[in-house]
Parts: C-alpha cells; sequence; structure tokens
C-alpha cells in the first residue's frame, strides 16, 4: 500500500502541481513585460529631455546690461550679434563709472548683468549679495594718455603731464580709470593737479576731443575707439595699474537665462576675440 501510494499520487496532489506551474510561468511573462515598460519609460523620460534642452535654447526678452563706459563700443558689438542669433531678445546697456553703477545696482536698479573695470567696484555689489555665483573677470585695461591729434604739446611722458600750463583731465578718483591713474602717478612719485575730474572715463576723453584740454589719461581701448580724434600716448608705469574687469549674473535679474548666455557669449573665444581686437588684454 506505502509503494502504490508513492507511485500513483492523488488527484488533488496533480492539480496543486500544476496551478503552482502556471502561476510561475505567470510570474515569469509579467517579469518580461515589467522590463519592457521599464525601457518604454526611459526612452521617453531621455525624449522628454532632449525636448526640454531644446526649447531652454529659445531665448527671449530684453537682457538689461549695466556695463563700465569702457565698454561701450565693444559690448554694443557683442549685443547686435546677441541678438542676431537670439531672434525675439534685445539687449539694453547702461554704460557709465562703474562706482555709480555698482551704487545704482544696490539701491535695487532692475539690471541682469554687471561689468565692471575692476574688483572693487564690483565688490560693492558682491558684498550686497546681489550678484549671483562668483564674478568672472573676462578683460583686463591698460591706461594710455590722450592727447589731440598730431600731439602739439609734445607728451611723450606721464612727468610731461606735470608741466606748468599743461591742461590735463583725469577721472575721478573712485573710478577705476581714476584710481589706477593714481597708482600710476604715485608710483612714478608724481603729484598732478588736473583742472577736471570726469565721472567717466568717456568724459575724461571727451575733454581732449573738443579741445578743452591737452591731455587725458584713459585707458587704450577709448584712444583706439575715438579713432584719428585723439593720439594715444604708452608710458611704462601703466603696466603697474592694470584693471581686472569683472562680469557677474545679477541675483534678481529679470531675463536670468538670456543674462546668462550674453556673458557666455562675452567669455566665448569668439567674444574674447572682439574684445582683443577692441585692445583689451586677455584676462
Amino acid at each position: 500500500m506505502t509503494t502504490r501510494s508513492v507511485s500513483r499520487p492523488r488527484p488533488g496532489a496533480r492539480r496543486t502541481i500544476g496551478l503552482v506551474g502556471g502561476l510561475a510561468l505567470a510570474a515569469v511573462a509579467l517579469t518580461a513585460c515589467s522590463s519592457g515598460d521599464s525601457g518604454d519609460s526611459g526612452d521617453s523620460a531621455t525624449a522628454s529631455g532632449s525636448g526640454s534642452g531644446s526649447s531652454a535654447e529659445k531665448l527671449s526678452g530684453t537682457v538689461t546690461v549695466f556695463a563700465a563706459a569702457s565698454l561701450k563700443e565693444s559690448f554694443t558689438s557683442l549685443g547686435k550679434t546677441f541678438e542676431k542669433e537670439h531672434p525675439g531678445t534685445k539687449v539694453s546697456f547702461n554704460f557709465g563709472g562703474s562706482d555709480s553703477l555698482a551704487a545704482s545696482i544696490t539701491s535695487g536698479a532692475p539690471a541682469d548683468v554687471f561689468a565692471a573695470a575692476s574688483p572693487k567696484t564690483m565688490k560693492t555689489v558682491t558684498d550686497a549679495k546681489a550678484a549671483k555665483g562668483a564674478p568672472a573677470t573676462f578683460v583686463r585695461n591698460q591706461l594710455e594718455i590722450a592727447t589731440l591729434p598730431g600731439n602739439p604739446k609734445k607728451i611723450a611722458t606721464l612727468k610731461d603731464l606735470t608741466r606748468s600750463g599743461l591742461k590735463v583731465a583725469l577721472c575721478a578718483k573712485e573710478v577705476p580709470c581714476g584710481s589706477a591713474a593714481q597708482t600710476a602717478l604715485d608710483g612714478a612719485g608724481l603729484k598732478l593737479t588736473p583742472v577736471s575730474y570726469e565721472q567717466d572715463v568717456k568724459g575724461a576723453l571727451t575733454k581732449v576731443e573738443l579741445k578743452e584740454v591737452d591731455a587725458s589719461v584713459v585707458y587704450r581701448t577709448d584712444v583706439k575707439a575715438a579713432g584719428g580724434k585723439v593720439e594715444g600716448v604708452e608710458f611704462p608705469e601703466s603696466k603697474k595699474a592694470i584693471n581686472d574687469y569683472p562680469i557677474a549674473l545679477l541675483k534678481n535679474a529679470p531675463n536670468a537665462e538670456a543674462a546668462t548666455a550674453f556673458i557666455d557669449l562675452v567669455t566665448s573665444a569668439r567674444g574674447q576675440k572682439a574684445l582683443g581686437q577692441a585692445g583689451f588684454l586677455k584676462p
């Protein structure tokens, strides 16, 4: 009886074995389907991410840039390039003395980007926690003496500016170009009392162009931008008074996405080439 019971399982036992086998096959099928669904989800996510990336490249609106006066010509050109490459955008500039621009920003003036002519003026903005992220130095600039065409007063050195009867204009001492000029004068042990202090470098240059002064101390980029309206005189003391130019995205930028793209253009190889052609030095 024992042998018969082992060789011939009960009908109920056979049904149980069949049920277990069926459940196992079903589980394998479900696992395969689940794996296939997971792969499809991954493909969908990738496609969705790709589409999102494409839409992110579509920029629009106005980018408001506060920039040092010495950047006027080069930034205006880069702004046109940006607008051409991103239809639907507009770059609006506010050029002036870096110190006054920094004061406006910390007072709440709406702007997206700040490009200063010195780390000191940028620090005013970062100390006020008005910048987003760390500023990046994108160019440097060196001083030159701007004289009337033909250099009628025969100015050849920084010391020549201290000659009696010579009319000279300088940038105000709190402005980066004025601070750099004072550093150069101090380094040479010279004392100079100008007939006027100007609030930005373009103001100092204009004094020469209008023949209101015989010379002014400005940036080499401004001399170059003026073309034949002035003549530039290099002086060795300027090498010890070179200004770094930092640029930063502002914390409360109304158009942060487009502003970031503009900064990317400025710091790109193309931007650097344009700035170099304007006379700026590499950072």
